[in-house]
């Protein structure tokens, strides 16, 4: 049990998950009134607004994002010019290109625009997604130079800021080479062509926030621009292909922000269109009935596509999103599906196992992590989300094999675990290491195992990852069962999309009673939401790996305030409102 003070009343009232609940202030409610009339909107929808940093003059603009109004110069990125000329250049010269990219979303969805762009030039490419466990992350030199053999010029996607020598074995064998990625990069570049990386320590051009298809997105926004000038080449409109880095950049918890977000709001509105033949497969075997929302995207789309490169064929991912035949397509849609659930049985089995010891290790630092023989390095990074979400800390989760660790962190908000990962590995903690700033890869010695975890964590704490409390579950106001109605769901979608960084309105409904609780599928809490006029169904999503599902169940019959998110919920062509159920408390008297 816990406590819950609203910033505008100081009286605790019990929350069930221990988070401090925050209610919008005076100063919020009056500049959300000011938005909500200036622009002729619900005075929630303004307060809203402002709640995320809206001001009253750049509500219209924000509520229809353009990707016009939002892009950049491709330029300002240090050595994009660069790249740009010699890919136009192997257009022009009809060469071939290679691809290299990640196994995960990102690095799939970068090979696929690529991909895709290249095929309207009626060019080819050569792609090679590395195994997971047999090759690992990055690039490595038998691939590289397999590449190089054939292609005179190799782009790494998502991946290369770090691969000196397998990039240099790649130009001992002739190849030229371009890096577009966005992981955190070190004191030195590998030499080659161009490393277009907004995540450079020279690169001033703030787009740090992109995933790396949004940067190869950039890439050919800057190539094209290059092949106009010359006039040899007709150039493709890369607004058909922004469903790929909506999906990356959702999958990939970039922040919905500035170009962010008008990448996903745009990236929407093309896979509304399903002309993606390898996407519409995947949302069909994965029963989506409605339109995609950035829910859709990060966990219902992103795990299958992530399964291949986690349980599967590395590549199963990319050839999906490149794919144009609806027979192939269909069928490896349904592999991805089928890995996806063997994935989840992994996952929880792992999991189970990471949370007995932290649990016996304690949550007092500012690390939590676990380790093993024989987990499952393709689970290993989810297993940290899911111990990052309950104990709202940095973790850390490693598999080992023949005393070699592969694990992958997941960091909280203003915590930058990638530039630690980074120290630990010139410290020489680690074996290898890198990423961003919430998350990252590694490998590890077993036998440094526990000096490695408490370099780490030391690093983490000098952030003050061992200072973070409970999560704040931050309010934008209060609704009833009756006022959550369709027409206010679509109202708030125009300040979407939501997601990292842009996180969707949540509400309080108070003094409700929870009808019909119950626990529905794999440790899921459902019930209807009443205030005796009206009801509203509810779900918790794991709530029962929680304390929440089984804190629920124990007020049953009682009267509560329950706050969550609401969206509308269409099944079978019917659309209503659903509240998706986060924290509850004990009425306020």
């Amino acid at each position: 049990m816990g406590t819950m003070t609203a910033i505008t009343d100081d009286t605790p009232t019990l929350s069930l998950t221990g988070r401090p609940w925050r209610m919008p202030d005076a100063g919020v409610e009056r500049a959300g009134l000011a938005i909500a009339q200036r622009h002729g909107l619900p005075e929630i929808v303004g307060r809203v607004l402002t709640i995320r940093g809206v001001g009253i003059d750049e509500a219209k603009g924000y509520l229809s994002p353009t990707l016009r109004d939002m892009m950049p110069d491709p330029s300002t990125l240090i050595d994009m010019d660069t790249a740009a000329e010699r890919l136009a250049h192997a257009v022009e010269r009809g060469e071939r290109v290679g691809l290299f990219g990640d196994y995960d979303v990102d690095g799939g969805s970068s090979v696929a625009l690529v991909q895709r762009w290249l095929r309207a030039m009626g060019m080819t490419a050569q792609v090679h997604i590395p195994d997971r466990i047999d090759e690992g992350y990055g690039p490595n030199d038998p691939a590289m130079q397999a590449l190089a053999r054939d292609c005179p010029l190799i782009i790494c996607l998502d991946c290369g800021t770090l691969s000196h020598g397998p990039i240099a074995a790649a130009r001992e064998a002739g190849a030229d080479v371009i890096v577009a990625d966005h992981h955190i990069a070190g004191e030195t570049l590998p030499e080659c062509i161009a490393v277009v990386n907004p995540n450079r320590h020279d690169d001033e051009s703030g787009l740090g926030q992109l995933c790396a298809a949004g940067v190869a997105f950039l890439l050919l926004a800057a190539t094209n621009r290059v092949l106009r000038k010359s006039g040899k080449v007709k150039e493709p409109d890369l607004r058909q292909w922004l469903d790929l880095v909506a999906l990356a950049t959702v999958a990939d918890v970039a922040p919905l922000t500035g170009l962010n977000r008008a990448f996903v709001r745009q990236g929407l509105h093309v896979m509304r269109q399903r002309r993606n033949v390898g996407l519409r497969a995947l949302a069909d075997v994965a029963g989506m009935d409605a339109a995609p929302t950035p829910f859709h995207l990060g966990f219902l789309l992103g795990p299958r596509v992530n399964a291949g490169g986690r349980i599967g064929a590395a590549d199963l991912g990319a050839r999906l999103l490149t794919c144009d035949d609806p027979e192939e397509a269909a069928g490896l849609a349904a592999m991805l599906d089928t890995h996806n659930r063997d994935r989840r049985e992994i996952e929880a089995a792992v999991l189970e196992a990471a949370i007995d010891q932290v649990e016996t290790r304690g949550v007092s630092s500012g690390l939590v992590w676990a380790a093993d023989d024989g987990w499952h390095p393709g689970v290993v990074g989810i297993v940290a989300s899911r111990l990052k979400e309950r104990y709202n800390r940095p973790a850390i989760v490693i598999g080992f094999a023949d005393g070699i660790g592969k694990g992958s962190g997941r960091s909280v908000s203003g915590i930058d675990l990638g530039r630690v990962i980074h120290g630990a590995t010139a410290a020489d903690m680690l074996l290898k290491g890198g990423g961003h700033k919430m998350a990252a890869g590694l490998t590890v010695a077993q036998d440094r195992l526990n000096d490695a975890m408490g370099w780490i964590d030391d690093a983490l704490c000098s952030q003050g990852a061992d200072r973070i409390g409970p999560r704040t579950l931050t309010l934008d106001g209060s609704l009833s069962p009756r006022g959550a109605t369709l027409d206010l769901c679509d109202m708030l979608e125009q300040a979407g999309p939501f997601g990292a960084g842009a996180p969707a309105p949540r509400f309080c409904f108070p003094n409700v009673r929870l009808d019909r609780p119950r626990e529905v599928g794999t440790g899921h809490f459902a019930c209807s939401v009443t205030d005796g006029t009206a009801w509203l169904d509810a779900i918790a999503f794991r709530a029962f790996e929680t304390d929440l599902g089984p804190a629920l169940m124990a007020q049953r019959g009682r009267n509560l305030d329950v706050a969550g998110r609401i969206q509308i919920d269409e099944w079978q062509g019917r659309k209503r409102v659903k509240l998706f159920l986060e924290d509850a408390a004990m009425p306020r008297q």
